[in-house]
């Protein structure tokens, strides 16, 4: 019973690292730019 509960944790653990570096490093968001006078976003 303890190895399958050790088991389940090791696979949660390899789970939320392996989403961690793909967020961080293969799945980027796009970043919008919001700087005064490029896309006149109304600041002024």
């Amino acid at each position: 019973m303890n190895s399958i509960i050790q088991n389940i944790l090791v696979f949660l653990a390899f789970l939320g690292s392996v989403t961690f570096l793909v967020k961080k490093f293969i799945w980027k968001p796009k970043k919008t730019a919001k700087a005064c006078g490029k896309n006149d976003c109304g600041c002024h």
